[in-house]
Protein backbone atom coordinates (compact mmCIF):
# COMPACT_ATOMS: atom_id res chain seq x y z
CA UNK A 1 0.00 0.00 0.00
CA UNK A 2 1.09 3.21 -0.80
CA UNK A 3 1.78 6.02 1.81
CA UNK A 4 -0.95 7.90 0.04
CA UNK A 5 -3.58 5.02 -0.16
CA UNK A 6 -2.68 4.81 3.75
CA UNK A 7 -3.25 8.44 4.37
CA UNK A 8 -6.58 8.36 2.35
CA UNK A 9 -7.25 5.28 3.95
CA UNK A 10 -6.98 7.15 7.60
CA UNK A 11 -4.02 5.16 8.82
CA UNK A 12 -1.94 7.78 9.14
CA UNK A 13 -3.54 10.63 11.54
CA UNK A 14 -0.11 11.50 12.88
CA UNK A 15 0.75 12.79 9.29
CA UNK A 16 0.39 15.16 7.09
CA UNK A 17 -0.15 15.31 2.75
CA UNK A 18 1.30 18.57 0.76
CA UNK A 19 0.94 18.98 -2.61
CA UNK A 20 3.23 21.58 -4.75
CA UNK A 21 2.83 22.01 -8.31
CA UNK A 22 4.99 22.24 -10.64
CA UNK A 23 4.06 25.73 -11.50
CA UNK A 24 4.57 26.63 -7.58
CA UNK A 25 7.42 25.15 -6.64
CA UNK A 26 11.09 25.99 -7.90
CA UNK A 27 12.98 23.38 -10.18
CA UNK A 28 15.38 22.30 -7.89
CA UNK A 29 13.70 22.13 -4.49
CA UNK A 30 14.42 19.07 -2.56
CA UNK A 31 11.03 18.72 -1.88
CA UNK A 32 11.02 16.99 -5.18
CA UNK A 33 13.24 14.10 -3.74
CA UNK A 34 11.22 13.72 -0.97
CA UNK A 35 8.05 12.84 -2.24
CA UNK A 36 5.28 11.16 -5.46
CA UNK A 37 6.18 12.95 -8.65
CA UNK A 38 2.45 13.52 -9.76
CA UNK A 39 1.73 14.94 -13.62
CA UNK A 40 2.31 18.29 -12.71
CA UNK A 41 4.69 18.52 -9.10
CA UNK A 42 5.10 16.55 -6.05
CA UNK A 43 2.88 14.84 -3.47
CA UNK A 44 4.19 14.16 0.12
CA UNK A 45 3.05 12.18 3.06
CA UNK A 46 5.15 13.27 5.79
CA UNK A 47 4.95 13.29 10.01
CA UNK A 48 2.95 15.97 11.34
CA UNK A 49 5.27 18.81 12.56
CA UNK A 50 8.03 17.84 9.39
CA UNK A 51 5.02 18.23 7.55
CA UNK A 52 4.26 21.68 8.76
CA UNK A 53 8.15 22.58 8.56
CA UNK A 54 8.06 21.24 4.96
CA UNK A 55 4.79 23.10 3.95
CA UNK A 56 5.76 26.15 5.20
CA UNK A 57 9.60 26.37 3.53
CA UNK A 58 7.54 25.51 0.55
CA UNK A 59 4.63 27.81 0.27
CA UNK A 60 5.85 30.13 2.97
CA UNK A 61 3.10 29.72 5.18
CA UNK A 62 2.00 28.09 8.04
CA UNK A 63 0.40 25.15 7.56
CA UNK A 64 -2.44 25.64 10.38
CA UNK A 65 -2.47 29.81 9.53
CA UNK A 66 -3.20 28.70 5.76
CA UNK A 67 -5.95 25.85 6.90
CA UNK A 68 -7.49 28.18 9.00
CA UNK A 69 -8.05 31.15 6.66
CA UNK A 70 -9.40 28.11 3.93
CA UNK A 71 -11.87 27.00 5.38
CA UNK A 72 -14.19 30.15 5.21
CA UNK A 73 -14.62 28.68 1.62
CA UNK A 74 -15.86 25.39 0.70
CA UNK A 75 -14.85 23.79 -3.09
CA UNK A 76 -14.46 20.85 -4.44
CA UNK A 77 -10.48 19.11 -3.51
CA UNK A 78 -9.70 15.55 -5.47
CA UNK A 79 -9.06 12.62 -3.25
CA UNK A 80 -6.24 12.48 -4.90
CA UNK A 81 -5.21 15.57 -3.01
CA UNK A 82 -3.13 16.69 -6.28
CA UNK A 83 -6.10 19.19 -8.12
CA UNK A 84 -9.31 21.30 -7.33
CA UNK A 85 -11.99 22.70 -8.68
CA UNK A 86 -11.81 26.51 -7.36
CA UNK A 87 -15.26 27.95 -6.59
CA UNK A 88 -14.26 30.92 -8.12
CA UNK A 89 -13.99 28.96 -11.62
CA UNK A 90 -16.88 29.91 -14.39
CA UNK A 91 -15.50 27.97 -17.50
CA UNK A 92 -14.21 24.37 -16.71
CA UNK A 93 -11.10 25.09 -19.29
CA UNK A 94 -10.29 28.08 -17.56
CA UNK A 95 -6.45 27.40 -16.56
CA UNK A 96 -6.64 30.40 -14.17
CA UNK A 97 -7.95 28.41 -11.56
CA UNK A 98 -5.25 25.41 -11.21
CA UNK A 99 -4.37 24.31 -7.87
CA UNK A 100 -0.71 25.69 -6.71
CA UNK A 101 -0.93 24.00 -3.73
CA UNK A 102 -2.47 21.43 -1.28
CA UNK A 103 -2.16 20.37 2.67
CA UNK A 104 -4.53 17.79 3.95
CA UNK A 105 -4.66 16.16 7.40
CA UNK A 106 -6.70 13.55 8.85
CA UNK A 107 -8.93 13.36 12.25
CA UNK A 108 -10.42 9.89 13.50
CA UNK A 109 -14.02 9.06 13.91
CA UNK A 110 -15.12 10.99 17.30
CA UNK A 111 -18.94 10.69 17.67
CA UNK A 112 -18.88 12.81 20.89
CA UNK A 113 -18.40 15.79 18.21
CA UNK A 114 -21.26 14.54 16.40
CA UNK A 115 -21.48 16.04 12.50
CA UNK A 116 -18.92 14.16 9.86
CA UNK A 117 -17.00 13.35 13.11
CA UNK A 118 -19.80 10.70 13.76
CA UNK A 119 -20.20 8.78 10.70
CA UNK A 120 -15.97 7.70 10.12
CA UNK A 121 -12.22 9.46 10.14
CA UNK A 122 -12.43 12.46 8.82
CA UNK A 123 -10.29 14.25 5.90
CA UNK A 124 -9.62 17.60 5.63
CA UNK A 125 -8.24 19.35 2.48
CA UNK A 126 -7.43 23.00 1.98
CA UNK A 127 -6.26 24.66 -1.60
CA UNK A 128 -4.46 27.20 -2.80
CA UNK A 129 -5.74 28.62 -6.41
CA UNK A 130 -3.35 30.42 -8.50
CA UNK A 131 -6.42 33.07 -8.55
CA UNK A 132 -5.11 33.77 -5.10
CA UNK A 133 -8.69 31.70 -3.65
CA UNK A 134 -8.03 29.16 -1.15
CA UNK A 135 -10.69 26.96 -0.17
CA UNK A 136 -11.03 23.73 1.55
CA UNK A 137 -13.17 20.03 1.55
CA UNK A 138 -13.51 17.78 4.04
CA UNK A 139 -15.56 14.05 3.77
CA UNK A 140 -15.91 10.98 5.92
CA UNK A 141 -13.02 8.75 4.54
CA UNK A 142 -14.59 6.51 2.06
CA UNK A 143 -16.85 8.54 0.59
CA UNK A 144 -15.39 10.75 -1.39
CA UNK A 145 -16.99 11.05 -4.95
CA UNK A 146 -13.55 10.49 -6.44
CA UNK A 147 -12.21 7.65 -4.27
Amino acid sequence: MSDLDAFRDGDRHDDVAMYLSDAFLDQGSKLYEMGETREEGVLLIVPGEKGRKAFQAGTGMKAMEFAGAAMDREGDIAATLDAGHCPDTVAETDSSHDVEFVFAFTEPENPDVGGLYADGDVLHAYAHCVCGTSYSHKWVIGNHSGE
